[in-house]
């Protein structure tokens, strides 16, 4: 069983930044708002604050890179706790957890290191967790047609922590299925299985080299 995907998922090339303009921006912000930029250790402030969001909204592009299944693998796929680094999009404000991608291979497996790379490409955007969770699994349904995707992550939002409510330490958890997994319900059953399964290894994602 294939998965149908309606229309090809579209990636946005990196954004134009200007870091002056930002920093320039980022100052008047800060002012505007009763901030003092005059003592020393504000004075820097503005070109730090720019670059910071310049990391967090710029997508990093890669390769994919996929393989013939030779050995006919058909069991689940899947890689957890992914690191999620995002910003919301209504407040500007961080929202970080992990992401648990998994599939059901087809005629192409993908190098393990490129579910994290897609995790990376995506939430470095200003997003919402609802939209950020059906990117990454619609990626992988048309990267390489498998018969299942399973898509899951868990976020704490600054918006909620910081501000309004001041909720510390409430999580959201969206998820997104695609075929097998979602229509099937033994395949379903077992990847949020193997989702909620004891994570005894703390793996290091700093550095994801590519395949």
């Amino acid at each position: 069983m294939l998965i149908q995907i309606p229309k090809p998922v579209q990636v946005d090339r990196a954004p134009v930044i200007d870091l002056a303009a930002a920093e320039n921006a980022a100052g008047a912000f800060l002012t505007a708002l009763g901030v003092s930029l005059d003592s020393e250790s504000r004075r820097a402030t503005p070109g730090r604050m720019a670059r910071a969001y310049a990391e967090m909204l710029t997508p990093t592009t890669f390769t994919p890179t996929t393989f013939a299944n030779d050995e006919g693998y058909e069991e689940l796929v899947l890689a957890r706790s992914l690191p999620v680094r995002s910003v919301c999009e209504h407040h500007v404000l961080p929202f970080v957890g992990v992401a648990h991608v998994g599939y059901l291979p087809g005629g192409r497996i993908l190098g393990l290191s490129k579910l994290a790379r897609v995790v990376e490409m995506y939430s470095r955007r200003p997003q919402v967790q609802e939209r950020l969770t059906q990117q990454i699994a619609d990626w992988v349904a048309t990267t390489l047609s498998p018969r299942g995707v399973g898509v899951v992550i868990e976020a704490e939002h600054m918006c909620m922590t910081v501000r309004g409510v001041g909720v510390t330490g409430a999580s959201t958890t969206t998820s997104a299925l695609h075929g097998l997994l979602r229509d099937d319900p033994r395949a379903r059953a077992e990847f949020f299985a193997q989702v909620d399964r004891p994570n005894h290894s703390n793996p290091d994602h700093s550095n994801l080299t590519q395949e």
